[in-house]
């Protein structure tokens, strides 16, 4: 028998004509050689399915199904870029991003002025000194600064102008009444209420005050020298008048200008001392007039720019720096020197800023004498 690698062998006595089918004649051995390929059950179950799996990736066979996932995937991720794409080259086109103007802080310009008294600082108890000065008919705190009207403007509505007056009464307040301000020992609450672009000006008029029109703690916000004088009476009285205008469409500025009447008393340590003159008070007036700017930006976070600051302190000496703290002249105390002109804090209208490094106190309080014993 042949090996079966080969060829088939033929039987002797084949003839004739038979000979010319010899090549076509297949015995056992060449029907056992021979190579079969058989249909796999889902290739018999699909009408059209190839016997040979299709390597290509929109092929059918055994990983076809696959490869088609793959390839709609593929298509739709291509699909999502190009739209994606498409949208945003048309908003760029349609919405031009436009970016914010760059806004430019001018910084606080300012002036101190102190007023020297006409003769000695008269001294009593807080609330006759009030009633016998001017101040007698102010408000307390801050229910002597009241808002005006409010109405919208050109450019900004009603609610802006809103914002802006209260955040201006705001920096008042803090600036003027907390009892830590007024001693030197707190600045936070009035930082807070600072453009961030003034900041920087704000801390050195603090750390380094300096009468140059630009550094003065004072322009800021009111400080006693708590080596000089302290707070008697917390009911400060105050008075005076806020209003608004547009400075440019997108510029709102407040014009504040208020009368401050405190109370003070000597700072002298220790309770004995305290004791010996219980009754020993006098008024220190401060005329602050401010102009605070608003950006819209300033508007939503509810800060300030401050443009300018004019202060009448008195009295004081004229001798005397007020850059970094007031120092006022205690009851029956005298100041050396005077100013080339009276100013008077209390008479509406601009203060007189302008007539030298210090001016006379006009107005001072003279307390009522007390009635005779009986």
């Amino acid at each position: 028998m042949a090996a079966p690698g080969d060829p088939p062998e033929v039987p002797d006595g084949i003839g004739g004509a038979d000979d010319e089918y010899r090549s076509v004649v297949f015995d056992e051995d060449f029907v056992r050689a021979a190579r079969l390929q058989e249909y796999s059950a889902q290739e018999r179950l699909g009408e059209h399915s190839r016997a040979v799996r299709s390597r290509s990736m929109w092929g059918a066979g055994s990983g076809g199904s696959a490869g088609v996932r793959r390839g709609r995937q593929g298509l739709l991720l291509v699909l999502v870029i190009a739209l994606a794409f498409g949208a945003a080259v048309f908003m760029g086109l349609r919405h031009p991003y436009v970016p914010r103007p760059v806004s430019h802080t001018d910084p606080l310009s300012m002036t101190v002025v102190p007023l020297a008294p006409q003769g000695p600082v008269p001294g009593g108890r807080p609330g006759e000194l009030y009633e016998a000065s001017p101040a007698a008919g102010f408000r307390v705190g801050a229910a002597g600064i009241t808002l005006p009207a409010v109405r919208r403007t050109a450019h900004f509505s009603a609610e802006q102008v809103l914002a802006a007056l209260s955040t201006a009464k705001d920096y008042l307040v803090q600036s003027s009444f907390d009892p830590d301000v007024l001693t030197g020992a707190a600045t936070r609450p009035v930082r807070m209420l600072i453009d961030p672009d003034q900041v920087t000006q704000f801390d050195e008029s603090l750390s380094s005050p300096a009468a140059d029109g630009r550094h003065a703690a004072t322009g800021w916000l009111v400080r006693f020298d708590p080596g000089t004088a302290l707070v008697a009476d917390s009911r400060v009285r105050v008075s005076g008048t806020m209003s608004f205008a547009e400075a440019g469409p997108d510029m709102l500025e407040v014009a504040t200008d208020h009368t401050f009447v405190y109370a003070v008393r000597p700072a002298v340590p220790g309770p004995q001392a305290d004791a010996a003159r219980p009754a020993t008070a006098s008024l220190f007036t401060v005329r602050r007039e401010l102009r605070l700017r608003f950006d819209r930006e300033d508007l939503e976070v509810r800060r300030a720019e401050l443009f300018s600051a004019a202060v009448l302190a008195g009295p004081m000496d004229c001798a005397a720096d007020p850059s970094a703290a007031f120092r006022p002249l205690l009851a029956g105390e005298r100041g050396t020197g005077t100013g080339p002109a009276a100013t008077d804090p209390f008479r509406a209208g601009h203060p007189n800023t302008g007539a030298g490094l210090c001016g006379v106190l006009a107005a001072t309080a003279q307390p009522s004498p007390a009635p005779p014993r009986r």
